[in-house]
């Protein structure tokens, strides 16, 4: 059997943690501590993220999306797949080093979707950019985490409670979608969710294809 080699590590943006990029051969995981946050083979789940997303704005001209995590880069793919050409996708990572291994040693698997002239990459948090205008956004998805819990990031959990809600509905156009990926379901944020004034629907979807773990998407409708 191929081991398992590190390539590099970097810090948590709180500092309190340390996220490894390792490879096995082709095949390439992200850990925190002896968690996988993700790995190159299982990618069913981000790509439902996105083509979930993007069907329920289907027909809008130049639409926006913002993405909160890069990770491997299966949502923005599957978001560039499904768009038009007229689409602005502005991606937030808010550790420079995944978006360095995404150029450098994961380069192969992101094929050349950062340079997409639909693309935009910004090395910020993505509630900032939540917060910064009204009406901006025709979806905003979120996969910063394992779910609404903030594990990778503590911070993350202010993305989740009823301000980071209110503040996400605020960002949406009217009709627009928040969708949130979730490594297992969480009945207080679905209730959050339409305490906040969504239109929800939670969805299960599979980490590869029809196999591989049990994961959750929330698609949450802005109703305005």
């Amino acid at each position: 059997m191929i081991p398992w080699v590190q390539l590099d590590s970097a810090l948590t943006p709180d500092g309190a943690q340390e996220l490894r990029l390792k490879r096995r051969g082709d095949e390439f995981s992200i850990m925190l501590g002896t968690n996988e946050l993700m790995n190159s083979r299982l990618s069913g789940s981000e790509e439902a993220l996105a083509k979930l997303s993007c069907e329920r704005i289907a027909g809008r001209r130049r639409p926006g999306i913002l993405i909160g995590g890069l990770g491997m880069g299966f949502t923005l793919r599957a978001a560039l797949a499904a768009l038009d050409g007229d689409a602005a996708v502005t991606v937030a990572e808010l550790v420079p080093a995944v978006v360095a291994w995404a150029r450098g040693p994961m380069s192969t698997i992101f094929a050349g979707c950062l340079d997409d002239p639909r693309v935009t990459i910004r090395e910020v948090d993505v509630g900032q950019l939540i917060r910064a205008e009204a009406a901006a956004w025709d979806a905003i998805l979120l996969d910063v985490d394992n779910g609404p819990e903030g594990i990778v990031y503590k911070g993350n959990d202010s993305l989740y409670g009823a301000a980071g809600l209110a503040a996400a509905r605020a960002a949406l156009k009217p009709g627009g979608v928040l969708a949130v990926w979730s490594q297992g379901p969480d009945s207080g944020f679905t209730r959050r969710l339409k305490q906040a004034g969504f239109a929800v629907e939670e969805i299960n979807t599979r980490a590869h294809g029809k196999r591989g773990a049990r994961h959750v998407i929330w698609v949450a409708t802005n109703g305005q």
